[in-house]
């Protein structure tokens, strides 16, 4: 309730506007593209408390080192090991047969420079757990940030970016200087609709 007020708040007297559709009732894979600034982090808790979404989202461990570890987690934080990253995966996926109902933000353009496509660690982890592909967005240009489609994945990599590619050929980001175009390097290297993209990160 208090983050639903705050929110609500937070809505009211921001400059941004919220424009969305409604979440799914179920486990869900959430993109936050383009992922420009840091300012994209307070936008997501924004949106997912207004929405009532459960979020978790995904970081380096480094960053629940002391203090900031109850916090981050409590934000939803869910620390990842780059030396092994298929823990996180596995411990999706027991949550996914708990019965629990979240959403995992990923950020698979980052915010660094120098970046040329999607990491495709989201699409690994929506194959693997069966989960769906929500939309997530920022629109500097329009001032609006919000939920898009939910998607199922079908294994087609090409096809499944089409689509990703479709909802965010209008989307800016909060720099648009620093946007990526989503695609992913499976893509250029031809798999076939069978295979999984190799995760080169989340």
């Amino acid at each position: 309730m208090i983050r639903r007020l705050a929110a609500r708040a937070y809505w009211t007297f921001s400059r941004w506007k919220l424009v969305t559709q409604p979440p799914p009732q179920r486990p869900t894979v959430l993109i936050g593209a383009p992922h420009t600034s840091n300012w994209d982090f307070v936008l997501m808790l924004a949106i997912a408390w207004r929405q009532g979404i459960d979020v978790r989202w995904l970081g380096k461990i480094s960053l629940f080192a002391g203090w900031r570890g109850p916090l981050m987690r409590a934000l939803g934080g869910v620390p990842v090991d780059r030396d092994d990253p298929g823990r996180v995966v596995d411990d999706i996926v027991r949550q996914v047969h708990a019965g629990e109902v979240f959403g995992l933000v990923v950020t698979p353009d980052g915010t660094r420079g120098g970046h040329t496509h999607w990491k495709s660690g989201f699409y690994r982890i929506a194959r693997e757990t069966g989960m769906p592909v929500t939309l997530g967005y920022v629109d500097r240009p329009t001032r609006t940030t919000g939920l898009g489609p939910t998607i199922e994945l079908t294994g087609d990599i090409a096809g499944d970016m089409d689509r990703i590619r479709a909802f965010y050929a209008d989307k800016s980001g909060f720099h648009p200087h620093k946007r990526v175009e989503p695609r992913l390097r499976e893509e250029a290297r031809g798999c076939s609709r069978s295979r999984h993209p190799h995760s080169d990160g989340v």
